[in-house]
């Protein structure tokens, strides 16, 4: 079997169980992930599935989701509610790293350095799997779902953060910290200094004129993947992503929004988006989580719990005690960047197998609980109506 027939069935058994899972409230993409998922346990197509040209997709699908969160964000709203992000998202991170970094040291006997790192990148949210989420309850352009997007951008500051440390520790290994560090914060710079200057100069992209969609279309592709490539420099793929969503909705024309909006969210969630969460179960190593079952629902109990928390007592003022409490369950989407750091440490032997794939399947559990959850409180507290 070829690429092409092997993401034919995958788009067809998409389709097909996503059917089932609208029917209990849970968005119709995270099929593709319970098929991937499946694969993880027995994968006659490992060729296919280890392959290049599908794990060039399947990150494609990831950078997509991460340009619509950047582009969905609304500053006007986010500035309304500024210093309560702010204070929410560093709250959350403190708790969660502080409780995350003792349990990882203590049960797997790591260092507190790398504890540390593991619990705070851990503790940050999943935008692009908070997204569909979010799109399925129509909570997206509401200001609560503003507010929860503009905690899960926030945290990717935390998480660039963290990943430079991350750099600047592997740098001390290969001998090259100061080289490194210098490139990456460069270009990291060079991005948010584009941002910036893009949206200063919205009155002259309204004087650009297109012939018809598909020429508009290859404008708005142009910006996303020159971001992305930039960013891939400097290992900040994501960052870059979300950034050129942000720099487009400043620098485009309002009356062209639409057009972005239905045309990326077609691509995104019609092709690219069941690849990448089809990769994110594949990940997923099956027979560890069979053999370490306590750990997981110690992880998750431990960073559900925390979370939720924290998100009531900073937000039962300012939101009201059900809307703070969606918020909290809402944020317990992982993986994002996390991922990527866990996957950095492993491959470079700093944490063992155990906690990554203990981390790697409480990171899938928490997709199926979370839609579930929400689903049940949204309709009865009807946060969608509001």
């Amino acid at each position: 079997m070829n690429l092409i027939l092997f993401l034919a069935g995958v788009f067809l058994f998409t389709f097909l169980v996503g059917r089932f899972l609208e029917r209990i409230r849970i968005p119709w993409i995270f099929s593709a992930l319970l098929i991937g998922l499946g694969l993880a346990a027995y994968n006659p197509f490992k060729a296919i599935t280890s392959s290049e040209s599908f794990v060039f997709l399947a990150q494609l699908g990831m950078y997509f989701l991460l340009f619509i969160i950047g582009f969905e964000i609304n500053f006007k709203e986010i500035r309304k509610k500024e210093g309560f992000i702010i204070k929410t998202t560093l709250a959350i991170i403190f708790a969660e790293g502080f409780f995350g970094t003792f349990l990882v040291h203590y049960l797997f006997d790591i260092s507190w350095t790398i504890s540390i790192l593991v619990a705070i990148s851990f503790a940050t949210v999943g935008e692009a799997i908070l997204l569909p989420i979010l799109d399925e309850f129509k909570l997206t352009k509401k200001p609560l779902g503003q507010i929860i997007l503009g905690i899960g951008v926030l945290d990717d500051i935390i998480e660039v953060v963290t990943i430079i440390i991350l750099t600047i520790l592997l740098g001390n290994i290969a001998g090259h910290t100061q080289t490194k560090i210098i490139i990456t914060l460069s270009i990291l710079l060079g991005l948010f200094i584009s941002a910036y200057l893009l949206s200063k100069l919205k009155y002259q992209a309204a004087k650009i004129h297109f012939k018809g969609i598909a020429s508009f279309f290859l404008f708005v592709i142009f910006f996303i993947f020159a971001f992305i490539g930039i960013g891939l420099i400097a290992e900040a793929a994501a960052l870059g992503a979300i950034l050129a969503g942000m720099a487009l909705h400043n620098f485009i024309p309002k009356k062209r929004w639409n057009i972005i909006d239905s045309e990326m969210r077609t691509m995104a969630y019609g092709f690219f988006a069941p690849i990448f969460f089809l990769w994110v179960g594949l990940d997923t190593d099956i027979f560890y989580l069979l053999k370490y079952p306590l750990l997981i629902l110690a992880i998750i109990a431990l960073t559900n719990i925390t979370k939720i928390c924290v998100s009531y007592f900073m937000g039962r003022k300012e939101l009201g005690v059900k809307k703070s409490i969606i918020m909290g369950v809402s944020l317990t989407v992982k993986f994002s960047t996390s991922i990527v750091i866990i996957k950095l440490l492993f491959e470079n032997n700093l944490i063992p197998q155990t906690l990554y794939s203990v981390l790697v399947g409480a990171t899938i559990i928490f997709q199926f609980i979370v839609p579930f959850l929400l689903s049940n409180l949204i309709k009865r507290w009807k946060i969608h109506l509001k």
